[in-house]
């Protein structure tokens, strides 16, 4: 797994009422600071790629659908630079995934329905100087096909 990459499995606690899903306590290990939080989505099969943070973690937890998230390390003299890591996230796979900065970072909705990604970031979006640097999803260095694969 990328170097500072983390997962929390998260619970989901149902009764006759409904369902209970806690995604980040302050008292997590995965804590690091409050900035914002925002939902973002995507519908079936469209990408939204690449993107890295210079200061900011991200904290991405599916709440409907399933999303393929891909992250690549292209930071140097991390011990895992070059590498890609991929995880399915969602309503069958209900994780937290933390995602360090300068670690590009993308996501594809793979369910049959528009997906929903819950970000807690660490920073507040500064409009006027906002810490988002953006490669294309398909013309890039990033050693990654967000092509299906089937078989």
């Amino acid at each position: 797994m990328i170097d500072g990459v983390r997962i929390k499995q998260l619970k989901v606690i149902p009764d006759e009422r409904g369902r209970l899903m806690e995604m980040l306590r302050r008292d997590d290990d995965c804590f690091r600071s409050f900035g914002q939080v925002y939902m973002t989505t995507a519908y079936p099969g469209v990408v939204k790629a690449w993107h890295y943070h210079k200061k900011q973690w991200d904290h991405f937890v599916c709440v409907r659908g399933m999303m393929k998230v891909v992250l690549y390390d292209s930071r140097e003299g991390s011990p895992t630079c070059g590498e890609v890591n991929e995880f399915l996230i969602g309503e069958h796979r209900p994780i937290l995934l933390q995602i360090p900065p300068m670690v590009y970072h993308g996501f594809k909705c793979v369910s049959e329905y528009e997906a929903v990604v819950v970000n807690t970031t660490s920073e507040v979006y500064a409009y006027d100087d906002p810490d988002e640097f953006r490669v294309d999803p398909h013309h890039n260095d990033i050693p990654y096909d967000w092509a299906r694969k089937d078989g």
